[in-house]
C-alpha cells in the first residue's frame, strides 16, 4: 500500500517567489545550499527552507492551499520585506500580483505545479497521482488569499472569484473587516457584509488569524464553508494568554458546522514559550499528533482535522519539530497515529482526505 496523499493547507509561495527568489522547483536542501553560500537575507528572516518541489514528491504532497499574502507596512519587519502595503490600492496590487505569479508558474511549469479552481481541477491532479506509472506527478495549488486587504470591498469578490480565488481569511494582523493576530477586534460592520458577500458566491471563510471574538462571531455568523486552514489548540498550551491558536469553544463551532482544522508543526505553536534559538528536543511529530488527537475526542472521529504546515512562512527549519528535515517528512505522523489506535482509513483522512472531501464539497464543477 503506497503512503497517504498529504494536503497542505497553507503554504506562503509566492509570498518566498516574489520576497527572496526560492525556486520551489529545487529540494529543500538545494535551496539551503544555495542560500547559504550567497548569504541570502531569506535563511536571517524566514529560516532555511523545508520546501521544494522534490521534496512534495518524496512525501506525496498532492495539494497546497497556496497563499496570497502581503504585511501592513505596521508589521513591516525590515527594508528586505518587498511584500509590504501602504493602502488598499496597495494590497489590491500586491495580492492580484501573487495570484498571476501561482498563474504564471502553473502556465511555465504544468508538469510540475497545476492550479485548482474548480473540482474538474483536482480531480485531474488527484488521478494523475493515483497513477504511479506517471510519476512525478504535479503539484495542485488551490489560491487561499490571507488577510482580507486585497479585497477592495464586497462588490470585488465576483471578479476575485472569476480570477481564481476560492478562499479568504479577513485577517492576518487586524483589517477593516475584523481583530487579527495581536490586534482583538469584533466583526466590524464591513466584516459583517464581506462575511455575507464570501457566502453567497460560495467562498470559503478561513478563521485562522482572526482574533478570537471574530471568529466566534463568525462561527454563528457565516452561511458558507469555513476552515480554520493552519491552527493548534490553545488548550494543550498551558498558560497561553494570545488570540492566534484555537480555545475549545471555536474548535467546538468548526466540528459542529463541518469545518477542518489544520494543525501547525511550528515549535511556538506547540510549547508555550518556545523562541528561535530554544532546544526542540522535548517537540517532536508525537506532540503534533497531540493536537491532532485532541481535535479528534473533541469530534468524535478523525473527519475535523488535517495538516496546515504554514512552512517556510515566517520560520524554516531550525523551528520545526526534532527528527524533521523536509515537509516529505510529514509521513511519519502515519505510524504515531497507527500507535495512538486510527485505522489506515482514519490515517489517510488526516494527512489529505479530509482536505480533499472539502474541496469536493466546496469547489465549483
Amino acid at each position: 500500500m503506497q503512503p497517504a496523499l498529504i494536503v497542505d493547507a497553507h503554504e506562503d509561495l509566492a509570498y518566498n517567489m516574489l520576497n527572496f527568489g526560492r525556486d520551489y522547483t529545487r529540494s529543500a536542501a538545494e535551496t539551503r545550499r544555495i542560500e547559504t553560500a550567497s548569504q541570502s537575507q531569506a535563511i536571517e528572516h524566514n529560516g532555511q527552507s523545508v520546501l521544494g518541489w522534490p521534496d512534495f514528491q518524496r512525501g506525496r504532497v498532492a495539494i497546497i492551499f497556496s497563499t496570497l499574502f502581503v504585511t501592513p507596512l505596521r508589521r513591516r519587519s525590515g527594508d528586505w520585506e518587498s511584500q509590504v502595503y501602504a493602502d488598499f490600492d496597495q494590497a489590491e496590487r500586491l495580492y492580484r500580483h501573487q495570484l498571476d505569479t501561482y498563474r504564471a508558474l502553473t502556465d511555465r511549469l504544468p508538469d510540475h505545479f497545476q492550479l485548482i479552481t474548480t473540482r474538474a481541477d483536482l480531480e485531474t491532479v488527484l488521478a494523475h497521482w493515483g497513477d504511479p506509472k506517471r510519476a512525478p506527478h504535479p503539484v495542485g495549488l488551490v489560491p487561499l488569499m490571507e488577510g482580507g486587504e486585497g479585497v477592495r470591498s464586497p462588490a470585488a469578490l465576483d471578479e476575485w472569484w472569476q480570477a481564481g480565488l476560492r478562499m479568504i481569511g479577513p485577517a492576518w494582523a487586524g483589517t477593516r473587516y475584523c481583530g487579527g493576530t495581536n490586534e482583538p477586534a469584533p466583526l466590524s460592520e464591513d466584516g459583517r457584509h464581506l462575511l455575507a458577500a464570501m457566502a453567497e458566491i460560495g467562498f470559503t471563510l478561513d478563521i485562522s488569524h482572526m482574533d478570537t471574538l471574530s471568529a466566534r462571531q463568525s462561527v454563528d455568523f457565516y452561511d458558507g464553508p469555513m476552515i480554520a486552514s493552519h491552527a493548534n489548540a490553545a488548550a494543550l498550551l498551558p498558560g497561553y494568554d494570545g488570540n492566534r491558536l484555537l480555545p475549545d469553544d471555536v474548535i467546538r463551532g468548526l466540528i459542529a458546522r463541518g469545518g477542518v482544522i489544520g494543525v501547525v508543526p511550528f515549535c511556538r505553536f506547540l510549547k508555550n514559550g518556545w523562541k528561535s534559538g530554544d532546544k526542540r528536543d522535548d517537540i517532536t511529530l508525537e506532540t503534533l499528533a497531540a493536537h491532532i488527537d485532541y481535535i479528534c475526542q473533541m469530534a468524535g472521529d478523525a473527519r475535523h482535522v488535517g495538516l496546515g504546515s504554514d512552512f517556510d512562512g515566517g520560520f524554516g527549519l531550525e523551528s520545526i519539530p526534532a527528527g524533521m528535515d523536509t515537509i516529505a517528512d510529514l509521513q511519519n505522523l502515519a505510524p504515531i497515529l497507527q500507535t495512538k489506535g486510527y485505522r489506515d482509513e482514519e490515517v489517510t483522512a488526516i494527512l489529505g482526505e479530509n482536505w480533499l472531501r472539502h474541496l469536493r464539497t466546496c469547489l465549483p464543477s
